[in-house]
């Protein structure tokens, strides 16, 4: 059988950010779609998307949504080194 390869983020269409929330929390690698991010806009939609998830989040939870910090693409992962 062949070995499935694991594909990045990016190379499924869509991106992944960190999020630092106003009361200091963080949430790590939240998926946004590449198709909405771009254009004069820049990483905007990728907030309003995230904070539409933090809403939905929050309802099902019982509790308000938090409100958004700071918002960061997150770092590309290194590339793991091939064993002999």
């Amino acid at each position: 059988m062949a070995k499935r390869l694991k594909q990045l983020p990016q190379d499924r269409g869509s991106i992944l950010f960190d999020i630092v929330f106003e009361d200091g929390s963080r949430a790590s690698n939240r998926r946004v779609p590449m198709e909405i991010l771009g254009g004069l806009d820049g990483d905007q939609p990728a907030r309003e998307l995230i904070e539409q998830q933090e809403a939905a989040i929050a309802g099902k939870a019982g509790r308000p949504p938090r409100g958004i910090q700071s918002l960061t693409r997150t770092a590309k992962p290194e590339p793991k080194p091939i064993r002999d």
